[in-house]
């Protein structure tokens, strides 16, 4: 007489994830943002993109360009920096979209799935993170552009304030790397899809060059660039100048882009994980 015996399946599916609390999510967002920050420390090369590259950037648009475009290294110091940082931390934002769809690609995010957590703390912790390597890059190139000559105009709390604003629009402007490292297929056309979306927006704003120099139809295109607003009002907040219209519209572009790409980045999550 044989015994029927029912054995469990060699690869049983994931335990659905149960919801947390708010309180739990928040810590579970900590965690994961924790697990982020341990990799970055156990791979500092990571950190290029927010340490050298501002300062190339510095040496190379002041020393080469500077001359030419604003008379004087001096002065185009003065109106390049509070540029350069907002265009170094939007491109700094690229590297999370990579990381994320190298961990989908390494079945990462499946075992998260395994996991009684949000679906969206993966993201989110990660973002997060990200909060370090922005704060890094406007220390950095702040710091490196006073021993080049760069003053400050305006007071501390202003200066603070540029700072900060910069740096919550970096945490609102990288959803759209999430959102691209949801759906590119592998990690390396995350790169490429992202300069495809930062570099019009860099050249194309008055990062570098005063836009009166400008055709009119890429002056319109300037105007409306979220860059040009955030650098406007870092610019005033910096050395001095009107801030108001330009700070409504940045709240206004951050609002955006949370409302516009958040959503489709968790959409995007689903459907990989």
């Amino acid at each position: 007489m044989s015994v029927a015996t029912q054995l469990p399946p060699a690869h049983s599916a994931p335990a659905p994830a149960t919801a947390p609390t708010s309180g739990g999510y928040l810590r579970h967002v900590l965690i994961l943002a924790r697990r982020s920050l341990i990799k970055l420390r156990h791979t500092p090369e990571a950190l290029i993109d927010v340490t050298v590259q501002p300062i190339i950037f510095l040496l190379l648009f002041t020393y080469v360009f500077g001359g030419a475009i604003g008379g004087s290294q001096a002065d185009y110091l003065q109106f390049l920096l509070p540029g350069l940082l907002g265009q170094t931390i939007a491109t700094a934002g690229v590297a999370l979209g990579q990381n994320l769809n190298a961990d989908i690609e390494k079945g990462v995010f499946d075992r998260f799935r395994s996991l009684p957590i949000g679906r969206s703390v993966p993201l989110v912790g990660a973002v997060m993170a990200d909060f370090v390597r922005y704060l890094i890059l406007c220390v950095v190139t702040l710091a490196f552009g006073v021993v080049m000559g760069f003053r400050f105009e305006t007071n501390p709390v202003a200066v603070v304030a540029a700072v900060g604003l910069s740096i919550a629009f970096a945490l609102c402007f990288c959803w759209i790397s999430v959102f691209v490292g949801m759906k590119a297929r592998t990690s390396g056309s995350v790169q490429g899809i992202m300069f495809l979306v930062v570099l019009p927006l860099s050249f194309g704003s008055n990062t570098f060059v005063d836009p009166s120099t400008m055709p009119g139809w890429l002056q319109a295109f300037v105007n409306v660039n979220p860059l040009s607003q955030l650098v406007t009002t870092v610019r005033g907040l910096m050395i001095g100048g009107p801030v108001a219209s330009s700070l409504l519209w940045t709240l206004v572009w951050m609002g955006g882009l949370l409302l516009v790409f958040v959503p489709l980045a968790l959409r995007g999550y689903r459907r990989r994980t």
